[in-house]
């Protein structure tokens, strides 16, 4: 059976439909002092999938310890976490003296709870392998790429630009499946919202230019990117993100730099989702030993 939670009750349901399984949903009290009682329905026997995006996560890692420990006390022989966004990617090295390895120590709490992992473009740097970060029985990365590109391919010739290196194939494997030209730019970060990008050398003005990236928090990089486009002469700028986590102000960012369009993936529900994930994560679920 599939287990969802309420913020993402939606998106569990069709991957619930998709792979032809009863769903049912974990019962969250958030207490006023912050604690949360979790129950998790009955029976929830054999194999569980618990489905959650992992975005705003540090209440719903305690909430999936709780869920976990209880479906296994309840008899689950084998556990599956479906996080289509999955949390503290970012930080791989500690770069002072004293700093949380996140991804090392949140990879192997997660490995430690569930027998699978199963996450969509999962923000990697240094680690090439999703399975390097959580070390869990099977660890499944996939990419929604080839689903973007299916959605762009009513497109004539625009021109899909990454932001940085880091999205070189991420992009790539998006223009392949659209049949879209595409360039890399460079990013140089000093800060949340201090980024310097350096275009890269292609003829822009007057094309249609669609941004591509694996997520956007701030939406401070895209914006800078956008703004260097539109002075660059192009005729429209707008975005694709994997992961919508827009925090704060950054659809009015985006809107101010210019961008028209925000599409994004149902990793994380937001009005801008355009591609849902739940054909890819069912086939997915369906391939694991």
């Amino acid at each position: 059976m599939i287990l969802g939670f309420s913020e993402s009750a939606l998106q569990a349901q069709a991957l619930a439909a998709a792979l032809d399984l009863p769903y049912a949903q974990v019962a969250v009290h958030r207490f006023p002092d912050g604690e949360s009682r979790v129950c998790v329905p009955q029976p929830a026997a054999g194999h569980v999938l618990l489905f959650r995006s992992l975005d705003h996560p540090n209440d719903k890692l305690v909430e999936l310890l709780l869920a976990a420990q209880t479906l296994r006390q309840g008899g689950a022989r084998r556990l599956t976490l479906v996080a289509p966004y999955l949390c503290y990617m970012r930080q791989d090295i500690a770069f002072h003296p004293g700093e949380a390895v996140s991804q090392r120590i949140v990879g192997g709490f997660l490995a430690g709870l569930f027998d699978d992992v199963v996450t969509v473009d999962p923000h990697l740097h240094r680690v090439s392998r999703l399975e390097e970060a959580v070390p869990a029985g099977n660890a499944v990365c996939l990419t929604a790429a080839p689903l973007f590109g299916d959605y762009l391919a009513a497109e004539r010739d625009a021109l899909l630009i990454g932001p940085d290196e880091e999205s070189a194939q991420w992009v790539g494997a998006m223009a392949a499946a659209s049949g879209l030209e595409h360039v890399i730019a460079s990013k140089q970060r000093n800060g949340d919202r201090d980024v310097v990008i350096q275009l890269p050398e292609a003829a822009l003005a007057g094309r249609k230019v669609v941004l591509a990236d694996d997520m956007a928090s701030t939406g401070h990089t895209l914006a800078a990117i956008a703004r260097q486009l539109i002075a660059a002469g192009v005729s429209e700028v707008d975005a694709l993100i994997t992961h919508a986590l827009f925090v704060g102000d950054a659809l009015e960012v985006l809107r101010s730099a210019g961008v028209s369009r925000i599409g994004s993936s149902d990793s994380i529900p937001h009005p801008s989702n355009v591609v849902q994930l739940a054909p890819l994560l069912a086939d997915a679920v369906r391939r694991l030993p």
